[in-house]
């Protein structure tokens, strides 16, 4: 009978021993795959060499979005071609996934805290191996998870609303580089005329003090204006160099690269009515000053999060443990710690600092826009005014120098007096193209700085409730 039990007492044992192996391969099993499906959502590391040095466009035609060869390109045209191409523009685009990233980063739940520990037995009377295992989670990530959610969400926005207001400024540049060439070319073309008949003037004068028909004394006032004639019109010739190539740097292409552009720009009369309902406006429609909303929404959202933050640091969990006398006890574990020092009042405090700081600075930029908007209307009042009232005078210098012209080819006047009215004439004209010059630029100047051409609102993930 005793053998009996006894064997029946090594069968149950080995029957134990046998399922504690399989549960512990089961186990080993479970452990396994819980390490890969984890592993499996990890991102992994891809090297991303710096490139090469390479070469601009050197031809219109290889721009994304170019038109047909031979196009006169117009302004919208051109203002499309930069938007596309622009290297600054591609660079600050990328910003746009960085936002998205740490919008994404402040989204996320807190991790739960894993904890455990073994104790081997060493000595004494117990006959097991003593455990501790617990799990808790951060509660103050979680008080402070919308509010921070909320911030990132805002400065995600905001960096949109100024990637848009820095594709609008550098389409402004690329307009008043238009107006500039364009005009400029216009001013090349009436110098050069009067240019000519200068460097003529002053030939013969030389000549003629070669063969003793005049002196230097007389000569002088000839020779001058022919070298002040030709400093101003080399001095045009490189600021319209400097310029295209200013704008093929826009463009994205090579300095020397041909950009086909009209020659005469339209002047129409400003819509008044319109321009003060586009100011009225303003803190919806221009980009800078929504990005200035959206930074200050984000630090509304910080400084609540530094509030909140005051809550004491929290974990909350479960905790189990085995003493080596096979005593186990479990149950839950709270650690926190005590607000006595540390009350993250350095934190709010800063970040009620930084939200005056954007308050008073969205509230100078507003007034500032506002300044700089009435300024501009006014200097273009007068601009457009002095433009009406030249016209009479420069047509009258017009006849003049044609009237000069027949006179000269009919024997009537000698050379000079017909250079002298011809250059008389060229300096009204001159004075014209540079005075429409300047009403063009406080167009694209007040254009730029009301938003002209935006939408009555920008769309509503780039703008502050």
């Amino acid at each position: 009978m005793e053998s009996g039990l006894s064997l029946s007492a090594r069968s149950m044992a080995c029957g134990l021993e046998q399922a504690g192996a399989v549960a512990r391969k089961l186990a080993t099993r479970l452990g396994l795959w819980s390490v890969g499906a984890l592993l499996g959502g990890c991102a992994t590391y891809h090297a991303l060499p710096l490139p090469e040095p390479g070469k601009l466009p050197a031809q219109l035609a290889e721009l994304r979005g170019a038109p047909a060869a031979g196009t006169t390109l117009d302004v919208a045209t051109i203002e499309r071609l930069v938007l596309l191409n622009n290297p600054d523009l591609r660079r600050a685009r990328a910003e746009h996934k960085v936002a998205q990233a740490q919008m994404l980063q402040a989204g996320l739940l807190p991790n739960p805290a894993l904890n455990g520990s073994l104790g081997y037995l060493i000595s004494g009377a117990g006959d097991s191996t003593a455990w501790t295992a617990g799990i808790s989670e951060d509660i103050r990530a979680l008080v402070t998870l919308a509010p921070r959610r909320a911030a990132a969400q805002a400065a995600a926005a905001q960096v949109d609303a100024s990637l848009l207001w820095q594709e609008w400024l550098t389409v402004g540049q690329a307009r008043l580089l238009v107006v500039d060439l364009v005009e400029g070319e216009r001013l090349a073309a009436a110098q050069q005329h009067s240019l000519g008949l200068l460097q003529q003037r002053s030939e013969r004068m030389r000549q003629s003090m070669a063969d003793g028909n005049h002196d230097l004394a007389t000569a002088a006032p000839d020779l001058a204006a022919a070298a002040d004639a030709q400093a101003a019109a080399d001095d045009l010739q490189r600021r319209l160099l400097g310029q295209r190539h200013a704008l093929n740097a826009l463009l994205g292409l090579a300095p020397d690269a041909v950009v086909p552009m009209p020659t005469r720009l339209d002047l129409p009369a400003p819509d008044t009515t319109q321009m003060h309902q586009q100011i009225d406006t303003l803190p919806r429609r221009r980009p800078d000053l929504v990005a200035l909303q959206l930074g200050y929404q984000a630090q509304e959202a910080t400084l609540r999060a530094a509030v909140l933050a005051q809550f004491p640091a929290l974990s909350f969990g479960y905790s189990a443990s085995q003493d080596n006398s096979r005593v186990r006890n479990g149950g839950p574990a709270i650690s926190f710690e005590l607000p006595i020092f540390d009350r993250n009042q350095g934190n709010i405090a800063i970040a009620k600092a930084t939200r005056q700081q954007l308050h008073d600075e969205y509230r100078d930029r507003l007034n500032s826009a506002h300044g700089e908007i009435d300024a501009l209307l006014a200097e273009q009042v007068q601009a457009r005014a002095q433009l009406a009232a030249l016209q009479q005078p420069l047509h009258e210098a017009a006849n003049e120098a044609t009237h000069a012209e027949h006179a000269w080819q009919a024997g009537l006047i000698d050379l000079r007096s017909y250079v002298d009215l011809v250059a008389a004439a060229q300096a009204r004209q001159s004075g014209a193209i540079a005075l429409e010059q300047a009403v063009l630029e406080q167009q694209v100047a007040i254009d730029t700085l009301v938003g002209a051409g935006m939408p009555a609102s920008l769309p509503q993930e780039v703008i502050a409730p």
